[in-house]
């Protein structure tokens, strides 16, 4: 007995240091952290840590994986902001910046957040005539939307470099090579319309709402908590995580008492946040007047290939019915030829000539051109021919 409760001392520490490793192990990543001074670091951290560190859910957390595709949101958080703009994929909270898988080759270099160190508050709002220096969120949130405008409108520069001359080139000669490439422009034009009309939404939904842009004050929300003692400390020992865990309920009393400093209450002036998100709503709403200028002359091609389609079918229509009329008179001409070709005993064949076999003939070809011609005088005056 006392032999098996000393391997359950020896062991059962053993399994429990092995389950945490595990744990710590499971669902980690590879973050990009940048703080609030510029300090760039690359750190694993766990999906239980990245949630608890920046007050967001797991469903949140879902949202900047790079695996998954989800549309275009920029989501209001009581600590942070979670950035999920076209292939920026971020975590804004007050101090930092937090940014997955930076060795990822797909991950531009403004994704990154290296650029938050080179971009100083001073010389961020030098560039608006502003004296005061915006807050850490809204200098990494800038990046990010410029980031973003910036690809946008290179896409749209390459498409219209290769629409334009595509679609000259179709006007010019209809061909199913053309056709073909004015149909893969078409498809690019429509994709690229959809992401950015999801952009501008996003933005427009911002602007609209003046408690969502409270709501992204987190420097000034984060001093209101702060002083009134409801924040609690952000770095946690990794070896408390099971306590942390098991004390869910806590936390979750203490996240309710800080959520109920609203933003209403601490009334933030949002005009910073306005003026910044109005800014990047023009250069998106300018690069949907190009796309919708593209595809407006898309669509007035569209129309003129049909119209010069319909005028081909219009003049073999016309031809087909030329060829018609000219048959069924060549066919009256052949019957009435064929009448003396039968083998019936006529008084004409005894003491006819030639000339008179001829004048026949040659009378009843007249004939069929002069009805012709009556023919096609006729369909003119109804205008059935041009």
């Amino acid at each position: 007995m006392g032999d098996h409760i000393e391997l359950s001392r020896r062991f059962i520490p053993l399994l429990l240091s092995q389950s945490r490793a595990k744990r710590k192990g499971a669902g980690s990543r590879t973050w990009l952290v940048v703080s609030k001074s510029g300090q760039v670091s690359v750190e694993e951290l766990g999906k239980q840590t990245v949630m608890r560190r920046n007050g967001i859910t797991a469903r949140d957390l879902r949202v900047v994986e790079p695996e998954l595709s989800y549309p275009s949101a920029i989501l209001r958080r009581e600590r942070a902001v979670v950035v999920n703009l076209e292939h920026i994929k971020a975590i804004v909270t007050a101090n930092e910046v937090l940014v997955p898988n930076p060795r990822d080759p797909h991950t531009p270099p403004e994704a990154s957040g290296s650029r938050c160190e080179e971009a100083p508050a001073n010389q961020v709002d030098s560039r608006r005539g502003n004296s005061k220096p915006l807050p850490f969120e809204f200098r990494a949130l800038e990046i990010c939307l410029e980031s973003v405008c910036k690809s946008l409108e290179s896409e749209t520069s390459t498409l219209e470099e290769e629409a334009y001359p595509a679609l000259d080139q179709l006007s010019a000669k209809t061909s199913t090579n053309n056709l073909k490439r004015v149909r893969v422009i078409k498809g690019r034009l429509v994709a690229l319309n959809g992401r950015v009309q999801k952009v501008r939404n996003e933005f427009e939904h911002l602007l609209d709402d003046d408690i969502d842009m409270a709501q992204m004050y987190l420097t000034d929300k984060l001093a209101t908590l702060q002083s009134e003692g409801l924040v609690l400390k952000d770095e946690i020992d990794d070896d408390e995580e099971d306590d942390l865990l098991a004390g869910g309920a806590t936390d979750g009393n203490m996240s309710s008492k800080s959520s109920t400093v609203a933003a209403s209450d601490l009334k933030p002036n949002v005009e910073e946040l306005e003026m910044l998100l109005e800014a990047y709503f023009v250069q998106i709403e300018g690069i949907l007047n190009k796309l919708s200028t593209l595809r407006e002359y898309v669509h007035n091609t569209e129309d003129y290939i049909n119209i010069v389609l319909d005028d081909k079918q219009n003049q073999l229509l016309r031809m087909g019915l030329v060829i018609s009329t000219a048959t069924f008179m060549i066919s009256l001409a052949e019957v009435a030829t064929g009448l003396f070709g039968m083998n019936i005993g006529i008084r004409l064949f005894d003491f006819g000539t030639y000339t008179q076999w001829y004048g026949a003939a040659g009378g009843c070809s007249v004939c069929s051109v002069f009805l012709y011609i009556v023919a096609i005088l006729v369909l003119k005056w109804f205008r059935f021919l041009g």
